[in-house]
């Protein structure tokens, strides 16, 4: 029972990826540039699947505002920040091997090699990326995914998603983060050598992800609720924005195109 019930938190935790990777400064301001998208409708195509999706979305609206909302409230008032940042250093340095993997399949030999740095120094001198000592060294976190590999690549985002409990995606996203899950070193190596337990070290590190996510985005997706006349609308033009963004290393908001049309063109 009581696995079952912390499976079902972690599952409902994981809502807090739905602007996958993104900064709240980044949110809001990918949400503020999409919005002029979706008033001249050049956001309004690839959503085929929209009254499937809005139903996905307020399911998800209910689920995040029972559970996880409050408990990444409490969390973020109720424990130190000092304890916070630790936390956020060692899910950081627990993906670095995806990171890499990623900058690497995306030629992007310098981004690969501040990846490789962070993972060796912080698990090293900075006891297993409790501390971030790799930043102040001049190696900043960046983050990278199968998702943006494959844009990177070529691949078109297909059709806008809204995942059960994950948020916003698209048919491309979707399969990256599949796929991130499934080479995850660190999720291979517990359930080759730690079978027994692997599991629940899984859903223990889902759980602190979400939460910590959730806990980052509290005002960010608080305003915006306040602000938007339709908060899905909202939430789809900042993902497609940020995502832009994201796949062209860019520290701007992308300009306002068709979320078809962002990938990186073929040769």
């Amino acid at each position: 029972m009581l696995w079952g019930a912390l499976k079902a938190s972690v599952a409902a935790g994981a809502l807090a990826v739905m602007l996958l990777g993104m900064s709240p400064q980044a949110a809001v301001a990918g949400e503020e540039g999409a919005s002029k998208g979706e008033s001249t409708g050049t956001f309004s195509d690839n959503d085929p699947l929209e009254p499937l999706n809005r139903t996905i979305y307020g399911v998800n609206y209910v689920v995040d505002h029972t559970l996880l909302r409050p408990l990444a409230y409490a969390y973020r008032d109720g424990t130190p920040d000092y304890l916070q940042s630790r936390v956020s250093n060692v899910l950081r340095n627990l993906k670095a091997p995806v990171v890499l993997a990623n900058d690497s399949l995306q030629g992007e030999w310098v981004r690969a090699g501040d990846t490789g740095m962070r993972f060796l120094i912080n698990s090293t001198i900075g006891l297993l990326g409790v501390f971030d000592v790799a930043t102040d060294w001049g190696y900043p976190y960046h983050n990278e995914d199968f998702g943006q590999t494959m844009a990177v690549a070529g691949l078109g985002e297909g059709p806008y998603l809204v995942l059960p409990l994950l948020g916003p995606s698209n048919a491309r996203d979707a399969v990256g983060s599949a796929v991130d899950w499934f080479v995850d070193p660190m999720r291979m190596y517990d359930a080759t050598r730690n079978p027994s337990w692997a599991p629940e070290a899984d859903y223990a590190r889902m759980g602190a992800t979400a939460l910590n996510m959730r806990k980052d985005y509290l005002d960010t997706i608080d305003e915006l609720e306040k602000q938007s006349l339709d908060t899905y609308v909202s939430m789809r033009s900042a993902y497609r924005q940020i995502r832009v963004r994201e796949i062209s290393n860019s520290e701007t908001v992308a300009p306002t195109v068709n979320g078809s049309e962002f990938d990186t063109p073929k040769n």
